[in-house]
């Protein structure tokens, strides 16, 4: 049996914040930390040896996958950074509190700007600061290529060539694998491993330093996936990543 595991990073600073951050380089708050070395325990617990780690250039992911790695005593093991596994790209919206923003616009649009497929927040103009092409992580980026903001659809086209020609053919030569990323990266990941529709995947929300483990058999068909910890505190997690867009 062949296994991945999809890790959204821990709580960062402006989860903490409930503001929409994207390509935002925001750090892990105290609460991350803990829910990284929770997840490093708990992979370990359960037998997981991973032979292969992929994460985005955002420090949060980063961090979250360095932990887990030196709680399991895997700190050796060959790690892959890639842009293409960054966050949703939130446009101008990154930086606002999602709580005001809903309060400004309504729930249903904010909800729409979070979690729809194909719509997108409004974009960056060419000369905003926060313009993922001033800063030196992506120069080797072609410059067609870095978003200014991006629905899911946009996010999705942006991952799958990379998950198709990198992350699963590694499945050949590793039999556990983790990916830690990002809410929205990972949920386009699941969208298709799990073919979710277009209308469905709204109501996904991926917990913050939750494993979630999809199985493969020896022809690298999905078997199963599930996730790791108390069922409970999970579904209270899901729970109150789905309230961050609300208006209060």
């Amino acid at each position: 049996m062949k296994k991945i595991v999809l890790l959204r990073h821990g709580e960062s600073e402006w989860n903490r914040e409930n503001r929409f951050t994207g390509w935002t380089d925001v750090d892990l708050s105290e609460t991350g930390i803990g829910e990284a070395v929770m997840a490093g325990s708990l992979l370990k617990k359960e037998g997981f040896a991973f032979t292969r780690a992929f994460t985005s250039y955002l420090k949060r992911a980063v961090k979250t996958l360095n932990i887990v790695l030196d709680e399991m005593d895997l700190d050796w093991i060959a790690v892959e950074k890639s842009w293409r596994l960054n966050e949703k790209h939130y446009g101008a919206l990154q930086g606002l509190n999602k709580a005001e923003t809903a309060a400004q616009y309504g729930d249903e649009q904010v909800l729409i700007w979070r979690r729809s497929y194909d719509i997108a927040a409004p974009a960056l103009a060419p000369d905003d600061p926060r313009n993922p092409r001033f800063e030196a992580c992506y120069r080797e980026v072609p410059f067609g290529e870095l978003p200014v903001t991006e629905s899911l659809k946009d996010t999705v086209e942006r991952i799958l060539p990379y998950w198709k020609s990198v992350i699963f053919p590694a499945l050949e030569t590793s039999d556990q694998i983790i990916v830690a990323a990002h809410g929205n990266s990972l949920r386009g990941v699941v969208k298709y491993l799990k073919h979710i529709s277009d209308e469905e995947i709204v109501g996904l929300n991926l917990p913050t330093g939750v494993p979630y483990v999809f199985e493969f058999d020896d022809n690298l068909q999905l078997v199963r996936d599930y996730f790791l910890g108390d069922p409970a505190e999970i579904e209270r997690k899901m729970g109150a990543v789905a309230a961050q867009g609300r208006a209060k």
